[in-house]
């Protein structure tokens, strides 16, 4: 062809002009290869500024409700499951939509084809994968456990154990070798079940331990190897678990399409709430009127149907680079649920007696949404007291969080029968940059609480000031660091109000350590054995024949505890006998099935409260 026809990339001669150059020639070649991919830029350009739009609308219909709203978002849905997507960030976008709209649905049509959408989402994390997309973005604390992705941690040994033997990632877990240097730690342990070991890793520098273990492995993967030689070694179970986890293996598995991911970790459930107005604003919340109301009704679940829930928390804590003691070791016998409304279904478990802190009870949940889960719960209480904590996952933050608050705390104070509840600085801001960016101080301010230290009520009340004479005035980051250095609180009517602001048991073990640095050389063993015999002294009548040595390991060990704690008080003589009964009974509860009984039978001794808030304060 000429040059008319565009064939060889260089322009036909114009009359009055010369004739390029060979030189010139390729030039105009890579000019119009340029321009070439100039064009095909901008219109991926065009493309991500269309789904950009598209993911903006989306978004905003998560908090907009009406009579055409429904049929609209399915429009928005149908489109953006047909296109494209550019980019990494764009489709973390439309998967944390689908998971919002899935919890808070506008109507039927909504709850199906996020379903639909969200049960194929792992063929779109695919095709953006084969597209040379950057898939680190799926790594990140906040949205972590997207089906199709892949996942790395260091797991404890209870969650490592739960993963690889109860076959939700059947034959999936690896080590991550490359991030895997272990050494005197698996030279110290590995002994224990592999023969030889201590002939390499004492003397040598260069002990091949990738090649130990798959040797003594064989044809087993090395991480069900290795947690199978944990199970078996004739240990306690705290102790196995100190064990494994002094190794700090490194696991790595593909989440693919497995119902442990977000992606696909809701429950099917028998009615929907159908969300048709707007959402509850904290503003609208009342935690007075809600604490004030007729408590929810709790109905204790099977065995079988509470170990379905503590798997359901493993899988939800899992996927989100979570672990709390109580998620991980909760008691399946001792779960009960509520159904507060408006869709919301709220779980809460105890420990196990074997695994129970030392003073307080323990108490973690979790809530789900319309068969989604939105947020975990621990709450941590002594007497009347309880310390909360309340996470709502970064997808459901905008979704009626001060409302299903009130509700949880409506249920923990029924189930514990606090009266005091306390929100720790962790919470509020303390070391905490992602509470400071949410104005997390505020979200508890707003519903009624009250800093504990003085100094702090009266910054908070100048800072209510500034914010109610100027109403685009927002506290500074560095103000809410200083609001968030001690406990805030809320009292319930009759609690007595100020009672535990300086209250904490870390002071109790302090104390405890202090006097045993004192008095015992720093000999634990020594201290346990002389604070027995003396409160069995106190506790027990001298030639009665009662005492501590027809009771269980659990209770002797609870006893134990509370000798530690009572050593060093001195007003044993106001004590009646009743009283002493009644700590004998307390101590007991400890280690009963039901640890609720033990923190309902301090609430009933006033001493005893007496004395360990004087101890921890």
């Amino acid at each position: 062809m000429n040059a008319d026809g565009g064939a060889t990339g260089v322009s036909p001669v114009q009359p009055g002009r010369r004739a390029p150059s060979a030189a010139l020639g390729i030039t105009c070649e890579v000019n119009a290869a340029q321009a070439s991919h100039e064009v095909l830029l901008s219109g991926i350009s065009m493309a991500a500024n269309a789904v950009d739009h598209q993911l903006t609308e989306l978004e905003a219909f998560r908090y907009r409700f009406g009579r055409d709203e429904a049929a609209r978002v399915v429009k928005l849905l149908k489109s953006l499951d047909a296109g494209r997507f550019p980019d990494s960030p764009s489709l973390i976008r439309f998967h944390e939509a689908l998971l919002f709209l899935r919890a808070f649905p506008h109507g039927p049509a909504v709850v199906r084809l996020t379903e639909r959408i969200l049960n194929g989402f792992h063929k779109k994390i695919e095709a953006l994968r084969k597209a040379g997309a950057d898939m680190e973005d799926f790594d990140t604390f906040e949205v972590s456990g997207i089906a199709g992705t892949q996942m790395e941690d260091t797991l404890s040994f209870d969650v490592a154990n739960w993963l690889i033997n109860t076959r939700r990632m059947p034959g999936k877990v690896e080590i991550a070798w490359e991030n895997y240097e272990p050494g005197r730690e698996l030279g110290t342990i590995g002994p224990r079940f592999i023969p030889l070991l201590e002939d390499d890793a004492y003397v040598e520098a260069d002990t091949p331990w990738r090649r130990w273990l798959e040797a003594a492995a064989g044809k087993k993967r090395v991480p069900a190897w290795l947690i199978s030689r944990f199970e078996q070694l004739s240990l306690p179970a705290p102790q196995k678990a100190e064990l494994y986890e002094s190794l700090r293996v490194p696991l790595r598995w593909s989440l693919e399409n497995s119902v442990i991911s977000r992606t696909c970790n809701w429950k099917p459930v028998r009615s929907f709430f159908f969300h048709t107005t707007p959402l509850i604003r904290r503003g609208q919340v009342s935690l007075a009127a809600e604490l004030a109301r007729r408590p929810p009704r709790l109905t204790r679940l099977s065995r079988k149907r509470g170990e379905q829930i503590m798997d359901l928390i493993r899988e939800v804590m899992l996927v989100r680079y979570r672990e709390l003691y109580g998620t991980t070791l909760g008691d399946p016998r001792s779960v009960v649920r509520a159904e507060v409304g408006r869709g919301v279904t709220i779980y809460l478990w105890n420990l196990p007696p074997a695994r129970r802190l030392s003073l307080r009870a323990y108490v973690a949940g979790l809530t789900l949404k319309n068969g989604v889960p939105i947020n975990y719960i621990e709450a941590i209480g002594l007497c009347e007291w309880m310390e909360v904590g309340f996470n709502t996952f970064y997808t459901f933050r905008g979704g009626e969080a001060g409302w299903i608050y009130a509700q949880v705390l409506r249920c923990l104070c029924h189930r514990m029968g606090a009266t005091c509840v306390s929100v720790y600085p962790y919470q509020l801001g303390h070391g905490n940059e992602e509470a400071i960016e949410s104005g997390a101080f505020w979200f508890y301010r707003k519903l009624g609480f009250r800093p504990g230290r003085a100094d702090l009520q009266q910054l908070a009340e100048r800072e209510e000031q500034k914010i109610a004479a100027e109403k685009q005035y927002r506290t500074p980051a560095r103000t809410l660091r200083r609001l968030a250095a001690g406990h805030v609180f809320y009292e319930l009517p009759g609690s007595e109000v100020g009672a535990w602001d300086k209250f904490s048991t870390r002071n109790i073990g302090l104390r405890v350590n202090r006097l045993m640095a004192r008095d015992f050389g720093g000999d634990a063993v020594f201290m346990r054995e002389h604070s027995r015999r003396g409160l069995e002294r106190i506790l027990f009548p001298k030639n009665s024949g009662v005492g501590t040595s027809s009771w269980t390991p659990l209770e002797k060990a609870a006893f134990e505890n509370f000798a530690l704690v009572l050593a060093d008080m001195r007003r044993w003589r106001a004590w009646t006998r009743e009283d002493k009964e009644d700590l004998v009974r307390v101590i007991r509860a400890k280690a009963k099935r039901d640890e609720m009984l033990y923190l309902h039978l301090t609430q009933r001794h006033e001493r005893l409260r007496k004395a360990l808030l004087g101890i921890g304060s």
